[in-house]
């Protein structure tokens, strides 16, 4: 996950990771994403996946793609994984190599992507929106149609870890992506989602686009959490404010007594823009983008944060919404 040479040496083992799948299915049974680093990385990674099939959940996966192969591909659906997000951040191998940091990256992403289409395994792309790629969008959503992938997802950058030192779109510039997007895009086959830009949901809704098949902009802590691979929880992967350790507390206990958590699902605790928004129960803005930014850039990687000793504001306004609330004087 932090990029290092090896897993760290803390990391759930198998058991553990089958514990944690019990206590989920205690709450609800819900998606359950294996993401990483990269999990195929992990040898008892079809045994962990056919688990919480067998306990009800329903298990997807987030990949660089590059491990994939016809056999991978078919272990995958054997253990109940029927989708996976494979990461795609340009149409031009190059971009994408230089990103990605790994030569011959995108190329092995193809055959990735083709091996599960091959063997019946869904295909998300998951896209990081940039500087570099802002311009390059429309040919990656060809490039998806093309393959035979229905669904994509881009991801607006969040300042946190190894994102810090990447140059942002601006707020202008999400906004007309949004919007654009959401034009194009609404009567398509093709499944298009904003991520990390809860914003979204208001720009639906003044276009006048159906929002039945979207729930909320952000779920950060009211139906989605992550927990790190040494069992820490936090309100979302962007957000490092450690709620507990599932090996110290069950994760009923946390999901449902948090008081990070609770602050978080009452929607008045909201402050600035956000607080005053008419669009707060549909949007809330990114929690992590309002954490990471009133914190002077938080370093994700470099540790979870006390909720005693939080660095920044994480119910503040969303510092790249430009949407000035009716009656709101900045």
């Amino acid at each position: 996950m932090d990029a290092q040479e090896r897993e760290s040496r803390q990391e759930l083992t198998t058991e553990e990771g089958k514990m944690l799948i019990d206590q989920i299915a205690e709450v609800s049974k819900p998606v359950l994403i294996l993401s990483g680093g990269e999990p195929l990385l992990r040898k008892d990674i079809f045994e962990l996946a056919k688990y919480g099939t067998e306990k009800g959940l329903r298990m997807a996966m987030g990949t660089n793609g590059i491990g994939i192969d016809d056999e991978v591909a078919k272990k995958l659906l054997a253990s109940g994984i029927s989708k996976v997000a494979i990461s795609v951040d340009s149409s031009t191998p190059e971009i994408h190599d230089e990103f990605r940091g790994v030569p011959g990256s995108w190329a092995k992403a193809m055959e990735g992507i083709k091996a599960c289409l091959r063997n019946g395994v869904g295909v998300q792309f998951n896209t990081t929106v940039t500087v570099q790629n802002f311009d390059d969008i429309d040919n990656i959503l060809k490039l998806a149609e093309s393959l035979g992938v229905k669904d994509l997802h881009l991801f607006f950058l969040v300042p946190t870890g190894r994102g810090t030192e990447i140059e942002d779109i601006t707020p202008a510039m999400y906004e007309q992506m949004i919007r654009n997007v959401l034009m194009k895009y609404e009567k398509s086959d093709l499944d298009v989602k904003p991520t990390c830009a809860p914003q979204y949901m208001r720009i639906a809704e003044q276009m006048g686009i159906d929002m039945s098949k979207w729930t909320r902009g952000c779920i950060a802590g009211t139906s989605y959490c992550r927990i790190y691979p040494e069992g820490e929880v936090t309100p979302c992967p962007y957000l490092p404010i450690k709620l507990g350790n599932i090996r110290d507390t069950p994760f009923k206990e946390i999901w449902e007594n948090s008081e990070v958590l609770q602050t978080m699902r009452d929607y008045d605790n909201l402050t600035g823009r956000c607080g005053a928004c008419e669009y707060k129960q549909k949007c809330g803005g990114c929690r992590a983008r309002a954490y990471g930014l009133s914190s002077d850039f938080i370093e994700a990687c470099g540790g979870l944060h006390e909720p005693e000793e939080l660095q920044g504001d994480y119910m503040g306004e969303e510092p790249w919404c430009p949407y000035q609330p009716k009656g709101w004087e900045a």
